[in-house]
């Protein structure tokens, strides 16, 4: 439990930042739920467009440091490939 006047207000702005970072993460994985659609759809505009879509939603949350850059690279590099297998 925090004691000090410090730990107080820090244990309040970690609770505030919480519900902020949560909030962050569920939008950059609904973006990512909405390439995934598109690709199982078949769509090759419709994933592409989401992709786009998705792209700078997941920057910002790299940014923000909700989410590790690499990680993201990784998801962005995977997710192009799929998209571009769409369009062969």
């Amino acid at each position: 439990m925090a004691n000090s006047p410090q730990s107080k207000k820090r244990a309040r702005q970690n609770e505030r930042r919480q519900d902020v970072n949560k909030a962050r993460r569920s939008r950059i994985r609904t973006f990512l739920r909405k390439v995934e659609e598109a690709i199982a759809s078949g769509s090759y505009e419709a994933a592409a467009t989401a992709l786009r879509a998705a792209q700078p939603e997941m920057a910002r949350g790299v940014a923000k440091g909700v989410v590790h850059k690499n990680t993201l690279a990784r998801k962005i590099s995977r997710l192009t490939s799929r998209v571009k297998s769409l369009a062969a």
